[in-house]
Formats: C-alpha cells, structure tokens, sequence
C-alpha cells in the first residue's frame, strides 16, 4: 500500500526540493506519523508551478499548499496565535465536530492558546477522525517553546504534558491508520528537548540555505515582478554568486530597500550589507575579517607562501577537489600567523571569518549557538574559517564538568570539518603555538590536513625584508637607514611582533621630536631602548613543538634540521617538566 502511494505521486514529488522529496517519501510510506523540521524554515521556499517558473512562499504555506494542497484538516498552532486553521471552512467545520461530540464543553475554549487545552481539544478531534476519515495534518511552530532542551528536572507541568503528548502521538498506531501527522517546526534543533529529538519515531528533517541555483531564481523572481533595481552589467546570476549565505527573506529586504530609495544595488553595496546581516543573523558568533593584504606583503616564510600560492591557483581555476580541508598553522607567538592567514584570504578573494565565543553557561544554548554558526557556513561556501588560539578554543572529546557539553561541541566540529562536501568551500585554519595540545582527531588528514610552521627570521637578511615589510604594512614614512647595521648593532632573537613594536615606539619618538618622518635617530633610540620578553623557555618549546608537526624539511630552521626526532622528543619533554606542565596520554 505505501509502495503503491509513492509511486501515484512520484511525478510530484521528483519535483520537489531535496528535504521536500524526504518528507514527501516519509510521508507517503506511511512509517511516521512526527516529523521535526529545522534549519531554514523562516525563509521564502521555492516551488515550480510551471517551466521556469517559480513562486516563493513561507513554510506553513508550503507545507499547506504545495505539499497536501490545502486538502482535508490543515491546523496550525504556537503559543502566541494558539489553534488556527489553513481557512475558514475547516475551522468551522472543526469546531461543530467539538460542539457536537462534546456539547458539556461547548462553552470551553476549544482552540486555545494554553497547549495543555489545546491540545486535549486536538486529541478528542483525531480520535472522531476514525469516523470522519479526514486526512489531518497539525502543524506545530516554535516547537522548542513547548519541549525545550533544558534538563528534565526544569521541566514545567506543561513542559512535561506537551513532552509526553507529543511522544504518545508519535507512537500511536491510530495516527498512522488514519493518515494524522503532526510537523513540529524549529530552527536550531538543538533548542528542542533531546528526548523529542532522539525518539525514533520522529523524522528530523533539515530544510538548507538557499543554494546559487535558487538565489539566481529568486532574483529573477524580483525583476519579473520590476522591483529589483541592477547597476548596468549586473545580471541576477552575478548577484546570486556574491549573495552566499544570505537567505531569501535577507535578499527581498535587500532589494525592497533599494527599490523604496529609487537606488541601483551594486557589488560592493550588496558585499557590505552581507557582512552586516550575517554578522547580525550570527548574532556575535562570527566575526568578519577585513584584510587589504595579499600574500605579498608577507616577509621570510617562503615555503609556506609557495603553498598557500598554489593553493590560491588551485581554486582560481576550480580544482577544489585537490585542495586539504583545512590547515594547520604552528609556530611560536608574534611570527604572524594569523597575518598569513588574512593574507591568504586576500590572494584568493574569499571572505574569511573567525568563530567569537558560542558558549554559554544555559544548558543547549552553546549546541544551539554551534548549529546556527555551522549552518551559516555551509551557506557561505567558498570560506575561510580561522580559529586563533585553537587548542584552547576547540577542547578535546575527553573534557569533564560541565555535563557533556564540551565533548559533544568538540564532536560535532570535528565531524562538520571532516564532511568532504565542503573540500574546498569551507578552508579552515587551525592557528596555535602549541600544536601538541591540540587532539590528533582534528590534525589527521580528513581535517587539518596540511601542517605549515612559521619560525622568527634566523639571518640578517631575512629581518630586513621583514623590516621593511612592516614599513609598507603599517604606512610609516621614514627616512633611508643602514638597517642591517641597526640590526647587528642590537641583535637579539625577536618576532615580528617585537620589530613592529620597536616601529611604533620610533614612530613615537620621531612625534616626540615634532617631525613626521622617522629617523634614523628614532629608530636607533627604540631600538636601544627595547627589552624583548623574556620567555626562552616557553619560546623553545613553541618552537619544538612546531618542528615536531613540520611535514618539510624545507620548513624547518637550520638550527633544527639535524636535530634526531628522539632528541627533539626528549627535549620537548624536559621543557615541559621545566614549566611545570602535567603531561597526559
């Protein structure tokens, strides 16, 4: 019989999108009766009504019109509308059934806001539907308002009717029998109660981002309707491009803006105003990078610019598929590894962002937080994604203490940066100065695959052109120096870090002595003035570490190159024992 269903409304359903073509195969097999929708559900949803031609219309309106056709019993009900009907006729007809089989309660609120009311009334009316043979469909908004995930003890008298409602409706053979399903709708679904969630009997169904190919139809939509207003040689398909990780409803405001100020969108309008609704929809998990440096303004590191350049042509010509799925980046501190990353990004010309902090101290808030960030990338592709300081920020599978949390977060980044889809479209960058911390899960290939290291320049003519580089980065004007002599006159191991500091120091110098330009005078002051940190022995062990990760002898300094891996090992670990650090594994 369910066979038999499909194939009536296979035609139909080969039309659909992917998650429509799920629920549809869902629904007509007849397996499931509780279907969890999430993800992008607050978003216009595209349907083909004929060749070329598409409408957008909301969720419940999808679900109503284009999937059961506006049909039989079509409910709706949130908390803030209570139960409402797809039109007026089955809402009638709903409420004489009530009146008729239940006439002591006819003065009751029978479609009521209250789900405890509402939903005793909307169980009576099912089971009458073993006589009326309706085929009913109940549509549930705001499902984490009624089943939160929160822990079971915090749940309310309502929280645990509403729980226990839903999960009895989801097994009862009655709803399959007589064709009642109940669509329970919400965006994260790490917000609803993780009981509801992981039922077997719910169908979780995820509706994505709109892809290139339904932005483009949407902006067609838009000029054949003559409210989107294009620079000369902008077409809708040049606006889908740059539009990633924007969704309909962002892009409709977008056009209607401009269309209300009689004003042309633009490239660079359209980028700008995408950096803020993400960042805004992102609501402070994601932080745009702005960067105006290409690799060229990148001193010394000459191996690992050569692999960030060809990995750069890799993806000018759309060889995504030999690109690693992410980077690993090791180092000491200040030897700018986060500016090679940035510069990286402004060879290629992709925007790249950095994951702010999405944990909370309220259970499922920091699941929730990681979803929506993970659904906005998957929607921005091609991206780069930085993470500072990664072996603090990700944790490992094994942390204690806070319930669980911290290992399931660290799970569900591992497992997004190992899904292969995404080679090429989201890069990410994994940047620490102690690699050894950070889990093997996240360095093995799949994930982190290519590992680079950056070290502090070893000769005087690498600390020249770094010199110079950071003259040219930070737009200072100075006067011509001998700076090789500078450079041996106060030689000490420093960073790119320390030079840039010894820059601004002369900069200060040079307005001190009420000139623009800085002179030698200036430079030599701050520079016979500078005290470098003094942290040799963390230093040293940053840099073992990172020679430990190299995976090219050509990375490595030469003061290291004939170091035997059991001596670096053992080195390593006095140092540790040195700093007091507590070794595991």
């Amino acid at each position: 019989m369910a066979e038999q269903l499909i194939l009536e409304h296979l035609p139909f359903i080969r039309v659909l999108p992917d998650w429509a073509q799920e629920l549809s195969y869902k629904y007509c097999s007849k397996t499931a009766n509780l279907y969890i929708i999430h993800g992008n559900i607050r978003d216009y949803l595209p349907h083909k009504m004929h060749e070329g031609e598409f409408i957008f219309v909301k969720i419940q309106n999808y679900i109503s019109e284009v999937l059961f056709g506006n049909r039989d019993v079509i409910i709706y009900y949130d908390r803030s509308a209570g139960v409402t009907f797809c039109n007026r006729e089955m809402k009638e007809s709903f409420l004489q059934e009530m009146r008729t089989l239940y006439p002591a309660d006819a003065g009751n609120d029978f479609v009521s806001k209250n789900p405890m009311n509402a939903f005793h009334y909307l169980e009576k009316y099912f089971y009458s539907n073993i006589r009326l043979k309706y085929r009913i469909v109940l549509i549930i908004d705001y499902a984490e308002t009624l089943v939160p995930n929160t822990d079971f003890s915090h749940y309310s008298e309502e929280d645990r009717f509403c729980l226990v409602t839903l999960h009895r409706w989801a097994t009862d053979p009655v709803f399959n029998k007589n064709d009642i399903s109940v669509i329970l709708l919400t965006e994260n679904l790490a917000d609803l109660g993780t009981k509801l969630v992981r039922a077997p009997s719910a169908v979780k169904v995820n509706i994505p981002m709109p892809q290139e190919t339904v932005r483009e139809q949407f902006f067609q939509y838009l000029e054949r309707q003559g409210k989107l207003l294009l620079e000369p040689r902008l077409t809708a398909q040049k606006m889908a491009h740059v539009t990633g990780g924007l969704n309909l409803v962002n892009i409709h405001q977008l056009a209607a803006e401009s269309y209300q100020e009689d004003r042309k969108l633009s490239l660079e309008y359209l980028r700008s105003k995408k950096k803020q609704i993400i960042e805004s929809e992102a609501i402070g998990l994601l932080e745009f990078i702005e960067t105006e440096h290409d690799l060229a303004m990148v001193s010394g590191h000459e191996f690992v610019k050569q692999r960030f350049k060809s990995a750069a042509r890799a993806i000018r010509q759309g060889r995504l598929d030999v690109l690693p799925m992410g980077y690993l980046i090791a180092g000491p501190v200040g030897t700018g590894k986060t500016f090679m990353v940035t510069a990286f990004a402004g060879e290629i010309g992709i925007p790249i962002v950095r994951f702010r902090n999405f944990r909370s101290k309220w259970q499922g808030v920091t699941e929730a937080n990681l979803e929506k960030i993970l659904t906005i990338l998957s929607a921005m592709a091609p991206v780069g994604v930085m993470i500072d300081e990664a072996d603090a920020f990700l944790g490992t599978r094994h942390q204690e203490g806070d319930s669980g949390t911290s290992n399931r977060i660290f799970a569900q980044i591992a497992s997004f940066m190992g899904n292969t889809e995404y080679r090429g479209k989201i890069i990410w960058f994994l940047i620490t100065c102690r690699p050894d911390l950070l889990p093997i899960d996240l360095k093995r290939q799949g994930r982190a695959e290519e590992h680079l290291a950056l070290f502090y320049p070893e000769d005087f003519r690498e600390k020249q052109d770094l010199f110079e580089t950071l003259v040219k980065k930070l737009k200072f004007k100075i006067q011509k120096v001998d700076i090789v002599a500078l450079l041996e006159k106060y030689d000490f191991d420093f960073s790119g870090a320390d030079l840039e500091s010894v820059l601004i120091r002369a900069k200060f110098n040079a307005a001190m002595n009420d000139h623009i330009i800085i002179t030698e005078e200036d430079l030599e002051e701050a520079m016979k003035d500078f005290v470098p940190p003094a942290y040799p022995h963390e230093i040293e062990l940053q840099n073992l570490v990172a020679v430990l990760e190299c995976t090219s002898r050509r990375m490595i300094p030469k003061r290291f190159q004939d170091l035997e891996h059991g001596k670096l090992v053992n080195d390593i670990k006095t140092l540790k024992v040195l700093l007091g650090e507590r070794e595991y594994g």
